[in-house]
C-alpha cells in the first residue's frame, strides 16, 4: 500500500509534510474474525485533519465535508468514490470494498477544529464520499463523537446514508437539532430486490432503509430521500419509478430528489465489468448513453427528474430544498443518554 506520499515522517520535506494525512507510525492494520467483517482489512490511522474543503469545480451544493472512513463495505458497484482508493495504490474494485481506512481520531480532531478561531461555523456534510454508517461504524463508533462535537458547537450539518445504524444515534441527532440545522437524507434509488442484491450487496435492503426514514420522521427528525442512483435500463421503467416514489412517500419522507447514475473513472471500469457479467446485452447501450463522459445526457436526466417530481406531487411529497432542515423545540424532559452499549452488529435483511 502506498502510504509514502500521505505520511509525515522525520525525513519528509516540510512543504510535503504540510499536506500529509497522518504520521508514519500512526497506521495499525487489523482484521476481525467475525462473520460481518470476514475478508475485510481495517487500516486504523491517526489523521492530521478531518474537515475537507470540496473542490471548487465540484457539483456538490456544500463546501465542507467530514469523512471518517475511506473505502466502503457497502460495495456498491457504481460508487463514485472508488477512484480515491487508487491514491493508496489499492484497486478501485475489491480493494475499495474490503480495505477500509479508519480515521480513529476523527471526533477529537473535529472538536479541535470547531473550537479554532479560524472556523466560522459553516455547514458540514457527511456521507458524501463514503458512507459514515457503513458496517465499520458498528465497531469503531466514530459518529457519536462527531455528532456530539457538532452539537456542542451548534454547527449545522447534514448526513447522507444507506446505513440503518444511524438510528443508534437518534437521541444525539435530536439534541443537535435543538440547537442548529440538521439535515438527514437516506439514499434509496429503487425497490427492486434482485437489483439491490447484485448492485448494492453490502447495504441494508431498500425496505429497511425506508423503515429508518419512517422512524426518524416519527421521532421528529425530518428525513428526505435521495433517490439515487436511478440506474438506466435496470431501474428507470415508469412502473419502477412509481413503486419507488410510492414507497418513499409511505415512509413519511419530507422530500425526494432523483439522481441518475454517473460513472466517474474508477467507478466506470468496475461498473462496466459488473454490467458485462450480469447484463451483457446492455453494454453497448451504456457505451452510447455515457459516450460523452461520466454523466448521462441532459435530456435523460431531465426526463427522470420530471417523472419523479410528478410522481412525488401525486403522492404528496416534493423535491428537497436547501436550508429546509427542521429545528426541534427544546425538550425539558429529555432522558439522559445511555451508557455506551459497545459495538453494534448490522444486519442486511
Amino acid at each position: 500500500m502506498r502510504w509514502d506520499n500521505l505520511v509525515d515522517n522525520p525525513t519528509t520535506p516540510a512543504h510535503t509534510a504540510a499536506g500529509a494525512l497522518f504520521t508514519a507510525d500512526a497506521v495499525t492494520t487489523r482484521t476481525f474474525d467475525t462473520p460481518e467483517f470476514r475478508g475485510i482489512t481495517f487500516h486504523e490511522i491517526r489523521a492530521r485533519s478531518i474537515v475537507n474543503r470540496v473542490p471548487g469545480a465540484s457539483r456538490m451544493p456544500f463546501e465542507w465535508t467530514v469523512n471518517p472512513y475511506r473505502g466502503c463495505t457497502h460495495a456498491c458497484v457504481y460508487c463514485f468514490a472508488r477512484k480515491t482508493h487508487s491514491y493508496l495504490d489499492l484497486d478501485t474494485g475489491i480493494g475499495f470494498d474490503s480495505q477500509i481506512v479508519v480515521k480513529v481520531n476523527a471526533p477529537e480532531l473535529l472538536r479541535g477544529h470547531l473550537a479554532s478561531g479560524r472556523w466560522h461555523g459553516a455547514h458540514i456534510a457527511m456521507g458524501t464520499n463514503v458512507d459514515c454508517y457503513q458496517r465499520a461504524e458498528g465497531r469503531y463508533r466514530l459518529m457519536p463523537g462527531i455528532i456530539s462535537a457538532l452539537r456542542d458547537h451548534a454547527n449545522p450539518f447534514s448526513i447522507l446514508t444507506k446505513g440503518t445504524l444511524i438510528l443508534r444515534d437518534l437521541e444525539l441527532l435530536r439534541q443537535a437539532a435543538e440547537v442548529t440545522d440538521v439535515g438527514v437524507s437516506v439514499s434509496v434509488g429503487f425497490m427492486d430486490g434482485e437489483l439491490w442484491r447484485t448492485v448494492e450487496p453490502g447495504t441494508p435492503s431498500p425496505e429497511r432503509r425506508l423503515d429508518a426514514v419512517r422512524t426518524l420522521s416519527e421521532q421528529g427528525i425530518d428525513c428526505g430521500v435521495l433517490m439515487a442512483p436511478v440506474i438506466p435500463f435496470l431501474g428507470d421503467h415508469p412502473d419502477q419509478l412509481r413503486a419507488t416514489v410510492r414507497a418513499i412517500a409511505a415512509a413519511g419522507a419530507t422530500s425526494v430528489t432523483p439522481l441518475v447514475l454517473h460513472l466517474r473513472p474508477g467507478a466506470r471500469e468496475w461498473y462496466m465489468q459488473w454490467l458485462g457479467q450480469h447484463h451483457p446485452h446492455l453494454v453497448r447501450r451504456y457505451e452510447r448513453l455515457y459516450a460523452e463522459g461520466a454523466y448521462a445526457p441532459k435530456w435523460y436526466q431531465r426526463r427522470i427528474t420530471r417523472d419523479v417530481h410528478e410522481l412525488a406531487a401525486e403522492f404528496g411529497i416534493g423535491p428537497s430544498h436547501r436550508g429546509s432542515a427542521r429545528r426541534l423545540p427544546v425538550r425539558r424532559d429529555r432522558p439522559p443518554l445511555l451508557d455506551d452499549p459497545g459495538p453494534t452488529q448490522l444486519t442486511l435483511l
